[in-house]
């Protein structure tokens, strides 16, 4: 049986030892970071190798894209309504909704057939149908490959998410992001591998579980990052209102903390990946201090990159009711801050649209009033999300970054109180552009209704994704494992076929 920490040993015997590289920490924690940038060259080396196929066995492919960004609409957003047009629902708009089996709905949201709230047109070449408030997305819709197939295990928020950003319902398991940073390992040691930017009102459902490292070493866990905020990072510097911290006493206990951990090592602990986990994140927080202000700098952006994504610095009082310009403004600024830390060599970044449920609803669970809710959130996603993908593809990193469009399920064709529609795991929508994906393709339908796939036998699942990811990047999914309780954990579970009919 395969030693579970082989991988995590060899990196470490490919650098200095941790022990050594504390010794060399007495004068605090800027030398602690010197000492690791310098002694970590080997170990930089090796991360570089490992991207072209070398770290670890699972890279067995050449890779077509060197990184991943996840764009997530937390709280379910509608296919009908945005990606998927049904004519039927059209044609029996108002009329008594008879899927022609039971129905499981989550709440009370069987009313009558409920037309798209929005009328469509056909962009690009492919000609592919969209809604006014996604019609953003039109200048890149030969660029994007859609699958209306989808389907989720569950129609409860926490469970489904879990599912789309882990590969399981249930927590403890790694997020897609912490399996690609143990796999590929860093391409700047100076930031973190795997970064996640909330939606700025916080986070969705399950919070941090959606990128915690579960059962893996936690140094692959998601590096939380509020690009608006005035504290991008929490806890990278002292607290500014704090007095109580200064140079010198911070000096002081980060040697102090040096010192422990070297004691702490020195008592024979030297194979402990929880605390190699953490002296690995003091180190990058301290290369961040000088890393991470600058790779936020939005105001160094020219302003016809800023209009492009619809972000208004200094922008304030936005009004208390739900609104395109605010939503436009912040989704295009989590783009814009991605764009830049994926420049900057971040092979994961996802980013959220959506915080948990409340009222007013500020996410995408629209039981009450889809255009109420979806219409600012819509209009803001697609602008931004159309402004990225222009901008790495004029930046040329188009070809080796891959983006991915999802949500954790998808909507009822049926109305829920007249302006609303309920939850429907039975099928939704992803789409995915960029390096190695075939654009302006649709893969996967849904049947007539937008209820379950046309195919009912050949749905898509997230495994599939996750599987595709993985190819893109070089990895081989299924080789991809971590043993946890004696079992081989991976990210698609038992599951998961590459979808060939995306790929270029």
């Amino acid at each position: 049986m395969a030693n579970p920490y082989q991988h995590t040993r060899r990196r470490l015997e490919q650098s200095l030892s941790r022990r050594e590289l504390l010794a060399a920490s007495g004068s605090g924690f800027g030398t602690l970071a010197l000492a690791a940038m310098l002694a970590g060259e080997r170990e930089t080396l090796a991360a570089t190798a490992g991207a072209s196929g070398s770290l670890h066995p699972a890279c067995v492919y050449p890779p077509k894209v060197k990184r991943v960004v996840q764009l997530f609409m937390a709280g379910a957003a509608s296919h009908i309504d945005l990606f998927d047009y049904k004519p039927a629902l059209v044609k029996h708009h108002g009329e008594a909704s008879d899927f022609g089996e039971p129905v499981e709905a989550f709440q009370n949201g069987l009313g009558p057939w409920l037309k798209p709230i929005w009328k469509f047109q056909p962009y690009g070449g492919c000609g592919k149908l969209l809604s006014e408030p996604v019609s953003a997305l039109g200048d890149v819709a030969d660029q994007l490959a859609f699958i209306h197939n989808m389907v989720s295990p569950s129609g409860v928020h926490s469970a489904a998410t879990l599912h789309q950003t882990t590969g399981f319902v249930l927590p403890g398991f790694p997020g897609a992001g912490c399996w690609v940073s143990y796999a590929l390992g860093s391409m700047n040691q100076n930031l973190p591998t795997f970064v996640v930017l909330p939606d700025h009102r916080g986070f969705g459902s399950n919070g941090v579980k959606n990128w915690d490292a579960g059962f893996l070493p936690s140094q692959y866990s998601g590096t939380v990052i509020h690009p608006a905020a005035d504290d991008p990072v929490a806890d990278l510097r002292p607290h500014a209102a704090g007095g109580y911290v200064t140079a010198e006493s911070d000096r002081a206990a980060r040697e102090m903390l040096a010192r422990l951990n070297r004691r702490h090592l020195e008592a024979g602990r030297e194979g402990d990946s929880r605390l190699d986990a953490r002296i690995r994140s003091y180190e990058l927080a301290a290369r961040m201090q000088l890393a991470a202000p600058e790779a936020l700098d939005l105001a160094s952006e020219p302003e016809h990159i800023l209009r492009q994504y619809g972000v208004q610095l200094g922008k304030t009082g936005w009004p208390s009711q739900i609104n395109a310009e605010e939503e436009t403004h912040h989704f295009g600024l989590r783009c814009l801050a991605a764009r830049r830390l994926l420049e900057r060599g971040v092979r994961f970044v996802q980013v959220w649209s959506g915080n948990d449920n409340g009222f007013p609803r500020r996410n995408w669970d629209s039981h009450e009033d889809v255009e109420r809710d979806h219409g600012p959130l819509a209009t803001g996603m697609a602008r931004g999300a159309a402004a990225l993908i222009k901008d790495l593809d004029q930046r040329g990193m188009l070809d080796d970054t891959l983006v991915l469009w999802t949500t954790e399920f998808g909507r009822m064709p049926s109305s829920q109180g007249g302006k609303g529609r309920d939850h429907n795991p039975f099928v939704f929508t992803n789409w995915l552009c960029g390096g190695g994906i075939r654009g302006g393709v649709t893969c996967g339908e849904s049947d007539q209704w937008g209820y379950k796939p046309l195919d009912r036998d050949n749905p898509t699942v997230v495994h599939d994704v996750h599987a595709t990811i993985l190819r893109l990047l070089g990895i081989e999914h299924t080789k991809l494992t971590w043993r946890n309780n004696g079992l081989d954990r991976r990210l698609t579970d038992v599951h998961g076929h590459v979808i060939d009919g995306i790929l270029s």
